[in-house]
């Protein structure tokens, strides 16, 4: 099992590194680090989502978080709304400028790898799509432990 959780991490990561640089190249704006686009991600899945609750979906600490949440709101990408049933509270949206971005940043990643895997065999598809449904469940158990 070492040797196979050795090869599927170094496949998904391999995969997730040349996509990065390549859609970089073809995105415009300058690059966000990683932890920047899951807060976004984050709160694009979850509007009004909190700093909180937000650290509690990715695994991180609140204040970590949090300055990741103020860079993003300096840099236009997010916005704090005042909670309106606790005015202590912040909910958190993204911004117009935030979801162009993702979505030209969604549509340049699709289409990389849609173009990949259009260079493999029908077999080879076949086989990705079989694996999916394994490796969906394998995420949701990696996301469940401490």
């Amino acid at each position: 099992m070492t040797e196979l959780a050795e090869r599927l991490l170094g496949a998904v990561q391999g995969i997730r590194r040349v996509v990065r640089r390549r859609v970089r190249a073809d995105v415009p704006g300058s690059p966000l680090p990683g932890a920047q686009v899951e807060v976004l991600r984050v709160v694009a899945d979850h509007p009004g989502i909190g700093v909180a609750a937000a650290a509690r979906e990715l695994h991180l600490a609140a204040n970590s978080v949090s300055t990741l949440v103020n860079q993003l709101a300096e840099a236009g990408l997010l916005r704090r709304e005042p909670d309106p049933a606790d005015r202590r509270a912040t909910r958190l949206e993204i911004t117009a400028v935030a979801r162009a971005r993702m979505a030209n940043w969604r549509r340049a990643r699709t289409g990389l790898v849609a173009d990949a895997l259009a260079g493999l065999s029908e077999e080879d598809v076949e086989a990705i799509e079989q694996a999916l449904p394994a490796l969906e469940k394998l995420m949701g158990i990696l996301k469940e432990q401490p």
